[in-house]
């Protein structure tokens, strides 16, 4: 699977190479795909949960589209992963559980960027749910994409020793 994504993208690099290097149009092209899965399962998930009211689970209470977004979340994290992981940073020298645990911790810094930005946008400015999604995930793919690059899958530099 890995090798038919790598093969789409780069197929199409060359229109784009004069903008950007290949590891960003890699990035663009995957956290683009999976950023309109999270948009349409959002919008999925919110317009189901919309008709429920506030989502109930044990002592837990969620709005509607607070609701859409963890749901959403449990689908495009794994697959976001595999695809940094496998196709955008992969000359990364970082230990996959390394990567993982990192990739994890951001993605739930994520999850409270569009936790706030959502509440702002759709309790506040009382802006439609997917619309707010889309707002959202702009501001989280800039801030996902640098912290992806300088901190889950960064290089490390091996130390030379000198004799």
């Amino acid at each position: 699977m890995k090798d038919l994504i790598l093969k789409v993208i780069d197929f199409f690099h060359p229109l784009f190479r004069k903008f950007m290097p290949l590891q960003t149009f890699r990035y663009a092209a995957c956290g683009g795909a999976n950023t309109l899965l999270d948009i349409f399962l959002f919008h999925e998930f919110e317009s189901s949960f919309a008709q429920r009211g506030i989502i109930r689970i044990y002592s837990l209470a969620m709005s509607p589209h607070i609701a859409a977004l963890v749901a959403a979340f449990c689908f495009t994290f794994p697959i976001g992963f595999y695809l940094s992981r496998y196709v955008v940073f992969t000359e990364s020298n970082v230990r996959g559980r390394i990567q993982l645990v990192r990739y994890f911790s951001l993605v739930l810094a994520c999850m409270a960027l569009n936790y706030m930005f959502l509440k702002f946008f759709i309790e506040q400015l009382h802006i439609e749910p997917t619309l707010s999604k889309i707002f959202t995930s702009v501001v989280v793919i800039t801030f996902s994409y640098l912290s992806q690059k300088h901190f889950t899958f960064k290089i490390k530099k091996i130390k030379q020793h000198s004799l």
